[in-house]
């Protein structure tokens, strides 16, 4: 399912739209309730000082969620790539008959694990995915005889090595639906509008330095972009290239031409 956040241009288009609406009402309708004596000066300052403050470690901890979320998911990318690497040297253990289409079906799970990093539409996603089952089915039943039939070191490691290949798609997965808790986006974008809204009701000449007023809800607007662009997998500018994937692809194309292209499920 998509969600706003899966559009990092849409979140910085609203949220500056938002912020700077705020600052133009905290401008004109709120600052009517101002006085003009000193101490309610200090303290507008101290307000405005402890919420921009605030907003500044919200938006830093949730830059920091983004950043881990997407360290994880290219840490789990080297984790596919290695486990069907493994599992393809071990189908060598396997009869020659097993083996050769064991190793096509790899080869194919392959491509369709590095196909899965190119993709931005759900339909795309959803008909990809129902593939990738298809074959990791396939891929299960091609060693399942030999390690059914055998005992032994061998047939164990084939199976191990199998589970990794199988499980590995599945934590990368899990990885791509872990995203920044909406609440933590509702508390960001609550804070930042008090935020511009404080700025505007301290701003003294809101209309002749309107220019200058932009500038907040910019920086601001901006720094929702980033967390969103890093936070959305497939939908924004900064997104996860699957190089090891795409070297082990290169890896094994002298072999391809000795494994059938074509396995029927």
């Amino acid at each position: 399912m998509s969600y706003i956040y899966d559009w990092p241009a849409i979140i910085f288009v609203c949220s500056f739209i938002l912020l700077s609406l705020s600052a133009w009402m905290g401008s004109h309708f709120f600052s009517r309730y101002r006085n003009a004596d000193t101490e309610s000066e200090f303290d507008l300052g101290v307000i405005q000082t402890a919420t921009l403050t605030l907003l500044g470690l919200i938006i830093g901890f949730t830059f920091s969620m983004a950043i881990t979320r997407y360290d994880l998911r290219q840490t789990l990318e080297e984790s596919e790539a290695n486990a069907i690497s493994t599992e393809y040297l071990r189908a060598d253990l396997l009869p020659a008959s097993s083996a050769v289409k064991t190793k096509a079906l790899l080869v194919e799970y392959l491509n369709q694990r590095i196909t899965f990093y190119s993709l931005r539409l759900d339909d795309e996603k959803q008909s990809l995915r129902t593939q990738t089952e298809n074959t990791k089915a396939a891929l299960w039943n091609s060693i399942l005889p030999y390690v059914k039939s055998q005992n032994g070191a061998t047939p164990a490691l084939i199976a191990s090595g199998m589970n990794d290949v199988l499980n590995a798609e599945g934590y990368t997965q899990a990885a791509w639906w872990n995203r920044i808790p909406i609440a933590a986006w509702t508390l960001m974008i609550a804070i930042a509008v008090f935020a511009n809204a404080l700025v505007g009701y301290g701003a003294r000449n809101y209309q002749k330095n309107r220019g200058l007023f932009i500038i907040f809800p910019l920086i601001v607007s901006v720094s929702f972009f980033l967390i969103a662009d890093i936070d959305s997998p497939t939908r924004g500018i900064i997104r996860i290239k699957p190089r090891n994937l795409l070297a082990l692809q290169a890896s094994l194309y002298p072999q391809k031409a000795s494994v059938s292209p074509s396995i029927s499920h």
